[in-house]
Parts: C-alpha cells; sequence; structure tokens
C-alpha cells in the first residue's frame, strides 16, 4: 500500500505541474489583456467630428495648442481633454430697449456664432467651455441698445435690412475682438 500511495501522490504532483503549465498561460494573458484595455481606456480620448480638444496638463497649464477630430492620447492623472464644439450655432438675444423716440420696443436678435480655432486655448482660459454664454448676449446686448436708439419706432419697421446690417458690423468686430466670431 505505501508504494501504492507514493505512486498516487507522484502522479497528482506530476497532473498538477501540467495543470499549471497549462493554465498559467491563460491566466497571465488574460491579465495582461486587462491590464493593457484598462490602460488604454484611460490613455485615449475620442474627438467627434466639428469639435476640438482643448488639453489642461495639471504640470503645465493648458497647452497652447487645440487636438483636432480623432483619437487623442493623454497621460492618465496629468492631462485632462475639455471638448469644445466649433460649429457655427445660432444664438438668440432678446433685449427691451428705448428707442429715439423713447418707445420702449422688444427686440430679438439671432446671432451665428463659432469660436476661432486658433485661439481656442485662450477663449478656455479666459471663458471655459461655455464662452458663447458669456461673451454673445453681452455683446449683442450692448450693440442692440446703442443701435436701436439712434432710431424711432416707425424706422425700425421700415429700415430692417440697413438697421440689420449696422447691427452685424459692430457686433462681428467686438466678436473678434474676444476670438469669436460672430
Amino acid at each position: 500500500k505505501s508504494t501504492s500511495l507514493s505512486q498516487l501522490a507522484a502522479s497528482d504532483a506530476r497532473h498538477q505541474r501540467t495543470m499549471e503549465r497549462l493554465v498559467m498561460p491563460v491566466v497571465r494573458a488574460g491579465a495582461g489583456i486587462f491590464g493593457v484595455s484598462l490602460i488604454g481606456s484611460s490613455c485615449l480620448y475620442n474627438v467627434e467630428g466639428g469639435h476640438r480638444a482643448v488639453m489642461y496638463d495639471k504640470i503645465r497649464g493648458v497647452l497652447p495648442q487645440s487636438v483636432g477630430e480623432g483619437t487623442g492620447f493623454k497621460i492618465p492623472m496629468v492631462q485632462e481633454p475639455h471638448i469644445m464644439d466649433v460649429r457655427s450655432r445660432p444664438k438668440e438675444i432678446r433685449s427691451i430697449t428705448g428707442t429715439k423716440d423713447l418707445q420702449m420696443v422688444n427686440i430679438y436678435l439671432r446671432v451665428l456664432s463659432r469660436p476661432r480655432v486658433d485661439k481656442l486655448p485662450v477663449i478656455f482660459q479666459k471663458y471655459n467651455t461655455n464662452w458663447e454664454d458669456r461673451i454673445i448676449p453681452s455683446i449683442g446686448n450692448e450693440v442692440l441698445k446703442s443701435v436701436v436708439a439712434q432710431y424711432n419706432a416707425e424706422q425700425l419697421l421700415s429700415m430692417r435690412e440697413q438697421i440689420s446690417y449696422f447691427t452685424s458690423v459692430p457686433i462681428n468686430q467686438r466678436g473678434r475682438a474676444d476670438d469669436a466670431t460672430a
């Protein structure tokens, strides 16, 4: 009986070593794939069409170049991409203002705006990603009030195209000054 027990123990040890040789590479490969996918998902980000990414680096601050469409690489825990929409979008501004003949009028102004792509890091530093909620209403109200104050209520109705032109020129100039194209 003692020889059969020792043979059985030796046979069991051989089977265990064989199983270890077969299973361990599979376990290592699985752990490797898991590690690579975990690192890959935390190192990659995607920028959709019509958007740009402004990279904030915790060591250097906002990087001077924005990243275009496609998949980009970031250093986890150090860099953070902020995705910004660079397509033209409409923004409606409502203003109640006085005319030359002291009548109060309710005016709606629709502005198509987009940020200047070459100035995205500067825009992000000044206004964050909600730049158009900060820039466009203030420019629009100021220009609307100054233009409407030059005309009476009847002229506002009869000279719409001219007033629209006289409104768009200063809005475009102010938008360019604030690194946005209005």
